[in-house]
């Protein structure tokens, strides 16, 4: 089964035009549909892009969607995500696209997560789980659906994803999205905290299916994209621009077992708003 021609799997990349992993495996897992490679037309690969993806390349301007969006801070560099993902929602109406998914470049696997059946399993046709995902999108008023990631499930079976497997409010990572349903990603650094705290607040739905996920390779192991601002700047800056755009609910935290580093934490009682039972009726 193929996918539907009004949908697309978008790759935001940057400096990588040799080690874009996610569309090997994408099309070895079973994806059979339209890729775009997404570049932006401040990287010195964008030749090298072409050379190798041809007419699978789209390039937009950094600097005029720069103008456009609120990074946050008044730092003078643009080495983020945060323009492209927000220039996606262009690039799929100019396409013709109703939906699309954008993904990161550096994936190693998708699996299916139902602990009650043993390990992960990796997923065979993508084809078949993102048309499920998608019609979940399309038949609600979700505006950002996401895949798990390997790290959300540490922990193995008495991880809550495995005994309470149910949607959460974050999303991050994987983005099912429609350029009928746009909205701002925020932030310099950790916009896909950043905006579904944020935009959550006020009512937008995002969320994460636990059934699925994504395994990518380690942080700051792959050159270029976002590795090279990790480095310069640390986690405790990246986690902040979440704190700027949420005091409320997020904080800087201390997380690991032996190797500790400073990240965010969301507090998403305190982030998002709540549907109550009738029994709390007075």
């Amino acid at each position: 089964m193929s996918m539907e021609s009004n949908f697309a799997v978008f790759i935001l990349t940057h400096g990588r035009s040799d080690r874009v992993f996610t569309y090997n495996l994408i099309r070895k897992q079973g994806y059979t549909g339209k890729i775009y490679i997404i570049i932006d037309d401040e990287d010195k690969q964008g030749d090298l892009y072409r050379e190798r993806y041809g007419e699978e390349v789209v390039e937009f301007s950094k600097g005029e969607i720069a103008k456009k969006i609120d990074v946050g801070d008044n730092f003078t560099d643009k080495a983020a995500v945060v323009y492209a993902r927000n220039a996606c929602f262009e690039i799929a109406k100019d396409l013709g696209l109703d939906y699309y998914l954008a993904l990161d470049d550096d994936y190693s696997e998708f699996d299916f997560r139902v602990y009650q059946h043993g390990n992960p399993k990796p997923i065979k046709s993508l084809d078949r789980t993102f048309e499920i995902l998608l019609e979940f999108y399309k038949n609600t008023t979700t505006l950002d659906l996401a895949m798990a990631q390997g790290g959300d499930f540490i922990g193995g079976s008495g991880n809550s994803y495995a005994t309470n497997p149910t949607l959460t409010r974050k999303c991050m990572n994987t983005h099912f999205l429609s350029p009928n349903r746009p909205f701002p990603f925020l932030g310099k650094i950790n916009e896909d905290v950043n905006t579904p705290v944020t935009i959550g607040s006020r009512g937008g739905l995002f969320f994460t299916v636990p059934f699925v996920s994504v395994t990518q390779k380690p942080t700051q192991s792959n050159a270029g994209g976002l590795t090279d601002i990790y480095l310069e700047r640390g986690t405790y800056v990246k986690s902040f621009y979440s704190v700027m755009y949420s005091p409320s609910s997020c904080k800087v935290s201390v997380m690991g077992d032996r190797h500790y580093r400073l990240h965010h934490k969301v507090d998403w009682d305190k982030a998002v708003p709540r549907l109550l039972s009738e029994g709390w009726k007075k």
